[in-house]
């Protein structure tokens, strides 16, 4: 288990981004007061990256929606072909393994849960 990425692009804007949301939080936990643990703890952020040559030619940053998840490989391709098939072409969408501490907590969540106790 580990948390991973997955970067949302092609947002038109802020607004956009944050549209993402909640659509994308109901996708992973649909009942949002439910009992015990979501099966994939998970968060959200939003980041403004450098333009990765979209073939949009204005090298503007993006605006990328983030969502961090803490899972093994195999749910994290699952939960990244169900963010695909939810935002469909108008998204490039990446899993990447986290490289800044913005989920960490997420591990955390996941070991209190499951009564693993904290580091």
């Amino acid at each position: 288990m580990q948390i991973y990425e997955i970067h949302i692009h092609g947002c038109a804007g802020t607004d956009e981004a944050l549209a993402l949301q909640e659509p994308l939080a109901r996708l992973l936990c649909p009942v949002e007061d439910h009992e015990g643990p979501c099966e994939v703890p998970w968060g959200c952020t939003l980041r403004t990256e450098p333009d990765e040559g979209d073939g949009d030619g204005d090298g503007e940053p993006e605006h990328v929606l983030v969502l961090g998840i803490f899972a093994d490989a195999r749910k994290a391709a699952e939960v990244l072909a169900r963010v695909r098939s939810f935002v469909g072409d108008a998204h490039r969408v990446v899993l990447r393994e986290a490289v800044t501490d913005t989920f960490d907590e997420l591990a955390e969540q996941y070991r209190i849960e499951q009564g693993l106790g904290t580091t």
